[in-house]
């Protein structure tokens, strides 16, 4: 079974809108257009990193995938990279001096880093001084009410050439990540009070935005060796949708066979550090450990992905595994609680 990917990125076109927005707005006139594609390209750089993969190795790529290039520390080398790049191909052709197809680049790849720490998936951002991933949890890897408004304000000031389109954008996507930031706040809130009807007392609680909304989130809460999985809709009108549970990854007791020197149990831990341990057995299959944080329905646990381990061989890595649940059922699922149907 060959090693396959997963879509954890945010989409292209937001980096590279957002990347072009900003040094767009610090542009002049005459160079707007060069700031547009010095930014839209060096906001979608760092994402190269998803080509660092092995045939051998399936978790190789979740470790370096929003590592090193994403780095705060690397930002002004991977703007030299870009800037290099785009300088010697068009920008000393066109007599743009050096420095400002620089500054360009440097604008633009700065904002990728920053923006996916705004997504749940995590970000290394103090690589390589920690491998500590940072997760805000302020808006979901793809969300149409954030990305339109700031491309159409991007095609408008290229085609009036006109820099307050920009600073609307810049402005926009501000105030969204602030709102969804609010939002996230609101919900961790209805999550505690779950917990508390309950009866529980949560060592770790985290709340999530779903799929390409910030209305709904998903609340992911640890109680006595427990995850408890539900949703909550935060707006003028909020609503609580209970969902699931599932027990908490006990290596001793769910796969008592594993060796903790084997090269399964290495990457286990690897996976571990991934999900922040948020792991658990696949209820449905018995060699399977799940991230529980993803589902495109809120309150299952329904993971998008996990690993499976061979008690045959286990010095060889375990194999990634992608999850295509029905699209359809879940959108439908999904649309009504948002909805409030």
């Amino acid at each position: 079974m060959p090693p396959r990917k997963v879509a954890v990125e945010m989409d292209p076109l937001t980096q590279g809108a957002v990347g072009a927005v900003l040094p767009q707005a610090l542009s002049r006139t005459r160079s707007l257009l060069w700031a547009t594609l010095c930014g839209f390209l060096s906001g979608l750089a760092p994402d190269l990193d998803v080509l660092i993969s092995s045939e051998t190795d399936p978790l190789l790529f979740l470790e370096y995938h929003r590592q090193f290039s994403h780095s705060l520390l690397f930002i002004p080398i991977g703007a030299s990279l870009c800037a290099l790049l785009l300088h010697f191909a068009v920008g000393r052709w066109k007599k743009y001096a050096f420095s400002l197809t620089w500054l360009f680049c440097f604008l633009g790849y700065s904002t990728h880093a920053l923006l996916d720490a705004c997504t749940t998936y995590g970000t290394v951002l103090l690589w390589p001084f920690s491998q500590a991933r940072f997760a805000w949890n302020v808006i979901s890897i793809i969300d149409p009410l954030f990305t339109l408004p700031i491309v159409v304000l991007l095609c408008l000031a290229v085609f009036k050439r006109n820099r307050k389109f920009s600073k609307l954008g810049v402005l926009w996507a501000l105030s969204y990540l602030l709102a969804g930031l609010w939002q996230h706040d609101r919900a961790v809130n209805l999550g505690w009070h779950l917990a508390e009807q309950r009866g529980h007392n949560p060592i770790t609680l985290d709340a999530k935005p779903s799929f390409a909304n910030i209305l709904v989130w998903k609340i992911v809460y640890e109680e006595k060796g427990r995850f408890y999985v539900d949703a909550v809709r935060v707006g003028y009108r909020s609503r609580v949708y209970e969902g699931e549970s599932i027990l908490k990854l006990d290596l001793k007791r769910d796969f008592p066979w594993l060796d903790d020197d084997s090269r399964q149990a290495n990457d286990i831990e690897r996976f571990r550090w991934f999900s922040r341990d948020h792991l658990a057995k696949d209820p449905d299959f018995s060699n399977r450990i799940v991230d529980i944080r993803y589902s495109l329905v809120p309150n299952q646990i329904n993971s998008m992905w996990s690993i499976e381990l061979s008690k045959a061989d286990p010095e060889r890595h375990v194999f990634f595994i992608t999850h295509r649940s029905s699209i359809a059922k879940s959108g439908r699922l999904l649309w009504d609680m948002i909805f409030l149907k």
